[in-house]
């Protein structure tokens, strides 16, 4: 008796995984490197476009003695300053809309305890008086001379309170979402760890400020340490914002002092 053939069966292959989405992270060295170079180009595009406006309208006839002019002029400052947050605002988008991680969670938009707002307060206040101690001892100038001059001159367009807004909240802003925020964030998840990503973005946000002289320059470098250190002690962004805004003020309003001395 002959058994019954058992039917051949075909192997059947199984179907293919569906792709799997990418996992958000942030950009690492290289990319938050480029990244950072494409947002500065846009807060210095946004500031520029400021002082083109204002050279174009003016009926003087072009020259470099007018941008000069116009350039250190107390209205042209603070809008600039306004008009780089926006182009600030849009750059980062783009990039962090790449990455894939929440807006806010990449730019460490969350809260913060009072605990590490106030460490910060106090060390700012060591940290900056003794800066003063030092800048007395050596002669040195406690505030820009070109700020005493873009204060005067904004007073006298009747731009004064626009300045300060700009001086002390705007800019903060700005500086930080790209510094403490943006730079910070993928810098830190490189090789560099938080500790190079504290240096080297203090050392960017240092080289923002080239309208300084070296004295100012520790000055601000030691501030960006400060903040570094904070933003990595509270991981969030908030508090480096208000302590700049804080640094700003205190510094526009010993500029308006010494703007109104004789």
């Amino acid at each position: 008796m002959t058994s019954a053939e058992a039917p051949v069966s075909s192997a059947v292959a199984p179907p293919p995984l569906p792709p799997q989405p990418r996992l958000p992270r942030a950009w690492k060295f290289l990319g938050t490197s480029l990244w950072g170079l494409v947002v500065f180009a846009a807060m210095f595009a946004g500031q520029l476009s400021v002082l083109a406006y204002f050279v174009i309208t003016d009926d003087a006839p072009f020259s470099l003695d007018e941008v000069a002019e116009q350039a250190e002029s107390g209205l042209t400052v603070a809008l600039s300053v306004v008009t780089g947050l926006p182009a600030v605002l849009l750059a980062l988008w783009i990039a962090i809309r790449l990455s894939g991680v929440p807006f806010a969670d990449y730019l460490a938009l969350r809260r913060a305890s009072w605990r590490h707002l106030l460490l910060g307060i106090v060390a700012m206040v060591v940290l900056v008086t003794g800066w003063e101690g030092i800048s007395k001892a050596v002669g040195h100038e406690s505030s820009p001379a070109f700020m005493v001059d873009v204060a005067k001159s904004a007073r006298a367009d009747g731009a004064l309170w626009l300045l300060v807004v700009s001086f002390c909240v705007v800019a903060p802003v700005s500086e930080e979402l790209l510094a403490r925020g943006f730079l910070y964030r993928g810098w830190s998840e490189s090789f560099l760890r938080p500790i190079g990503a504290i240096v080297l973005s203090s050392l960017v946000w240092t080289a923002m400020h080239l309208q300084y002289d070296w004295f100012f320059f520790g000055q601000i470098f030691s501030i960006g340490l400060l903040f570094g250190y904070l933003r990595y002690l509270s991981s969030s962004i908030w508090p480096t914002v208000i302590l700049h805004g804080f640094n700003n003020l205190a510094a526009t309003l010993q500029t308006l002092w010494l703007a109104g001395s004789p």
